[in-house]
């Protein structure tokens, strides 16, 4: 028996030979390689290995066909040592199947790094921040389930090199998930289950004497860990302002705090702008995407501070603005057939009420914090709506005048206006009587000559706490 045929143990496989010549040569078929030479290609089988040659450089009787890699026909070096078919000496030499995709050409998967996000019935590894991108990876449900992923978490891997045509690259290999193993995260409580409570932690915000913003903000609105706070805020009265200062005073004063910066439908120079002045993360979808980004990257950003409250971390997320995010739900959201004044539908509603909803200090550990801007006085019965719907869910109001900023008096707040709910558990005893003949004493002026005053006070001490100082000292003369 000719080995190289190898009997029952090879069958012989045949491939036309237009596929594999040159074109003019036409036999009848060539011999290639087949499944079960794939299989003993470790023992040596007889269809693969070299040829015997002669003193002569003939080849043995072994083989009766010529050695397509003998002389006159020699292999390209990237090819040596690959298995190949056998085409006769006087063709030359032509790429075959197997030399196209070599058996032992395992391309190692990729490192990657994405946060989880659930689209529909099917789930993908978010790779460029927050929004969709043609390099996510595709994520089973088999993986969600074995690893206890959920929306939001930060995952690292492996992804494959050669996605399915049309899809994403899938993942391979899951290494860490926010961090930790895959074993500790899926022993993680779940946020839902943790017991909220009031604020009790505060958050300062002041940080230099001559910056006012946040002096004025923390007396009129004192925030803690867990605080759901509005900017209630007609145009141009200073809101972008306000929140990039309450964003640099976080960073500053509170560092273990994990901070987050959430722009939907906002202009790109504003996004730069934050970018470049916050030292935090920020997650933004720009008004010339469609609506369905701007709620994907508010839902998504969302999801990722709840995953960090599980972990026991401090988040404070700054939003801008809640107004916005309505219009977008309201333009994506399946309607529920009833539609309120201003055209919204009421299932717009429901969506960024949960969103607000989210944040809460956690009696087990960790908060979420979300400052919130609302528009209001912008001509829009929507927009009002809006406003009027979410005015109850906050339990800290900081409210801007336009008449304020239009006469260059900033920051414009309304401080008869403004206030917390419960701020007696973020204020010691002392501050709290101070800021009540605080109070007592602005609420007799309006709102232009209370702001004046406050502003002339605060510019000629060195801080708050002196400032209370003197004017508890005034307050016992």
């Amino acid at each position: 028996m000719d080995p190289d045929a190898g009997g029952s143990r090879h069958p012989r496989s045949t491939l036309p030979a237009r596929r594999l010549t040159r074109v003019g040569f036409r036999p009848a078929a060539v011999t290639r390689p087949t499944a079960a030479c794939h299989r003993t290609l470790g023992r040596g089988c007889p269809r693969l290995r070299p040829p015997v040659h002669s003193a002569s450089g003939a080849s043995t009787s072994a083989s009766k066909r010529h050695d397509p890699l003998g002389p006159g026909n020699p292999s390209p070096p990237h090819t040596s040592g690959e298995p190949t078919a056998r085409l006769p000496a006087s063709v030359p030499w032509r790429r075959t199947l197997l030399e196209r995709h070599p058996m032992n050409d395992t391309s190692a998967p990729l490192p990657v790094s994405g946060i989880v996000d659930t689209v529909d019935d099917h789930a993908l590894l978010r790779v460029d921040g927050y929004l969709p991108s043609a390099a996510d990876a595709h994520l089973t449900a088999g993986q969600l389930r074995r690893y206890g992923l959920r929306r939001g978490d930060l995952v690292t891997g492996a992804v494959a090199t050669t996605p399915h045509k049309g899809r994403h690259a899938p993942l391979v290999r899951v290494d860490t998930v926010n961090g930790t193993t895959p074993e500790q995260a899926r022993r993680r409580p779940d946020f839902h289950r943790l017991t909220p409570i009031h604020p009790h932690e505060r958050l300062r915000l002041e940080t230099e004497p001559h910056l006012l913003t946040t002096r004025v903000v923390d007396l009129v609105m004192p925030i803690g860990k867990g605080q759901r706070a509005l900017i209630v805020s007609p145009p141009k009265a200073g809101k972008t302002m306000v929140l990039q200062a309450v964003a640099n005073a976080i960073t500053r004063n509170n560092p273990e705090c994990h901070l987050m910066v959430v722009l939907v439908d906002e202009r790109p120079e504003e996004v730069t702008d934050f970018s470049r002045s916050v030292k935090g993360e920020i997650a933004a979808a720009t008004f010339d995407r469609p609506p369905q980004d701007h709620t994907a990257v508010a839902e998504l950003a969302i999801e990722r501070a709840k995953r960090l409250v599980e972990l026991g971390q401090d988040v404070v997320v700054l939003l801008d603005s809640l107004t916005r995010l309505g219009r977008a739900y309201n333009l994506t959201v399946r309607s529920a057939g009833r539609t309120l004044s201003g055209g919204v539908d009421v299932a717009a509603l429901t969506p960024p009420k949960q969103l607000l909803a989210a944040a809460r200090a956690v009696e087990e550990g960790g908060s979420l914090t979300i400052v919130a801007s609302a528009l209001v006085d912008t001509g829009s019965a929507a927009d009002s709506l809006i406003f009027e719907e979410f005015k109850s869910t906050g339990n800290a109001e900081l409210k801007l005048d336009r008449t304020l900023a239009d006469r260059r008096t900033f920051p414009a707040v309304d401080v008869r206006a403004s206030g917390t709910r419960r701020e007696d558990l973020l204020l010691t005893e002392a501050e709290r009587d101070r800021l009540r003949a605080l109070r007592t004493a602005l609420s007799t002026l309006d709102r232009q000559a209370a702001l004046d005053q406050l502003l002339r006070q605060l510019a000629t001490t060195g801080g708050n706490a002196h400032f209370l100082a003197r004017l508890g000292a005034a307050t016992r003369g």
